[in-house]
């Protein structure tokens, strides 16, 4: 695994994906790695969990998955959120969002 594989982990039920979100940014992107998790920025504020969709429709959209099939499973109230990416590799998963 590659420096900055930290954020992805395999389970029986998929991937986890350890995400820090920046709200209020300018623009919706992927912005390199915030410790051991991927750093995010989503034009939606932190109010009324839109932050929240925000980031799986971003997700949804990058990793060619159903909006439906996507959870955030800890974090919905903190910047920090883990995001269960259910039947996908972390290498596929690396793939399409930072192209590697």
């Amino acid at each position: 695994m590659t420096g900055g594989g930290e954020f992805l982990r395999e389970t029986r039920e998929g991937s986890l994906l350890t995400v820090h979100v920046q709200p209020r940014a300018s623009r919706e992107e992927i912005a390199g790695m915030h410790g051991d998790a991927l750093k995010i920025r989503l034009k939606a504020p932190p109010v009324e969990g839109e932050a929240n969709v925000a980031l799986l429709r971003f997700l949804s959209k990058r990793l060619k998955v159903p909006l439906a099939a996507l959870s955030i499973i800890s974090g919905a109230s903190s910047r920090r959120k883990t995001v269960l990416v259910p039947g996908m590799k972390p290498d596929e998963i690396r793939a399409r969002l930072l192209g590697e």
